[in-house]
């Protein structure tokens, strides 16, 4: 831990061991024995704040004991000794730290859903569109490394390849938390096949990521969405381009739109559309609760809105950047063919240290 947050859990332990105090005081008050309303909220509040207490304290009393041994250590009679004492107190701290950082931080309830990935050609024209095919085999290629499953939901292809726009389902276990940091708008500096004078061009794609929900818990009703089908212009063979087997369902409240149409089933399609717009919708609604909180703190390593720039691809100097850590990867062949482990990592890093920031602050 750096010495910030030495100091801010110090600070925070004893604000939350004289609120402790406190509690275990009033319960132990005569006139608290009356009112059964105020005896069951501070059962409830102790039962939430002492395991930190229990958690903080063994932490300090780790630290204790690996100053005491580093001091032993300048002492020439008992070095020897002090030195093995101090390798089994730094271990004990270790090991009281992450305990501590598991109490202090809380974890993403979302990280073990499934899915959605959408990738949008942007500002650059025809090699956006060629980018943002790179960028669904890149993303294919990072999920199978991690044994997750892609499968494409809808896409509407290039002029000359790529995708103007492609969505994806990606399932598997932790599926959102190894996709949840590439939302946002990633550049791509690359010289294209047909620039003759050998200049480099600048294109852009957004990428959005949204972990699969259910919609009782987005709140969607019947009555707000419009279901329209549709004959369907994507892969499926002959069947799928004669029949209306292609859906769009809107919803009204937010005109929010989602469509699937890559299935021959209209069941299925129906089945998919309503999955990504639930998905939509709740990212929708996390927006707005986030805009409403972003006065009172910094936005967890980026917001992941799509006009951020968060990453870029430079294929002439053969490197990526991500600017949000910042990490510059000199390996773009390796990174562009799924090999996003030290972005991904680094990324976790990041949050996590905001995470404990934000769990800290009093």
């Amino acid at each position: 831990m750096t010495s910030k947050i030495n100091e801010a859990i110090n600070n925070r332990l004893l604000i939350v061991e004289k609120r402790l105090e406190e509690i275990e005081q009033k319960l132990a008050h005569q006139d608290t024995a009356k009112n059964s309303e105020l005896i069951k909220s501070l059962y409830i509040e102790r039962s939430e704040i002492a395991p930190l207490v229990a958690l903080m304290r063994n932490w300090r009393a780790a630290v204790a004991k690996l100053t005491e041994a580093q001091e032993l250590v300048n002492d020439p009679e008992l070095a020897e000794l002090a030195q093995e004492e101090q390798q089994v107190a730094q271990v004990a701290v270790e090991k009281a730290e992450q305990a501590l950082l598991s109490g202090l931080v809380p974890q993403d309830t979302s990280d073990n859903k499934n899915t959605f990935l959408e990738i949008r050609a942007g500002t650059g024209g025809s090699e956006s569109g060629l980018f943002a095919g790179d960028l669904l085999r890149m993303y294919t290629r990072w999920a199978e490394n991690n044994h997750l499953k892609l499968s494409i939901v809808s896409s509407s292809p290039g002029e000359i390849g790529g995708y103007k726009e492609v969505i994806a389902q990606i399932e598997g276990n932790n599926a959102y938390r190894f996709f949840k940091h590439e939302a946002g708008a990633h550049r791509v500096q690359r010289i294209p096949e047909t620039e003759s004078q050998g200049r480099i061009h600048t294109s852009v794609c957004t990428v959005a990521v949204m972990p699969k929900v259910q919609a009782e818990t987005v709140g969607i009703n019947a009555s707000d969405l419009r279901i329209d089908t549709f004959r369907s212009s994507g892969a499926g063979g002959q069947h799928v381009n004669t029949t209306d087997s292609a859906v769009r369902i809107t919803h009204l409240p937010t005109n929010i739109i989602a469509e699937s149409q890559n299935d021959r089933s209209q069941h299925r399609n129906k089945e998919k559309a309503m999955e990504m717009l639930v998905a939509r919708v709740g990212s929708h609604f996390q927006k707005i609760k986030d805009a409403e909180q972003r006065d009172q703190r910094r936005k967890m390593v980026g917001s992941g809105e799509r006009h951020e720039k968060i990453r870029t691809y430079n294929f002439p100097q053969g490197r990526v950047t991500d600017h949000r850590i910042p990490l510059t990867l000199r390996r773009l062949k390796e990174i562009m063919e799924g090999d996003l482990v030290e972005f991904h990592n680094a990324l976790l890093r990041a949050e996590e240290a905001e995470r404990i920031t934000m769990a800290v602050q009093v």
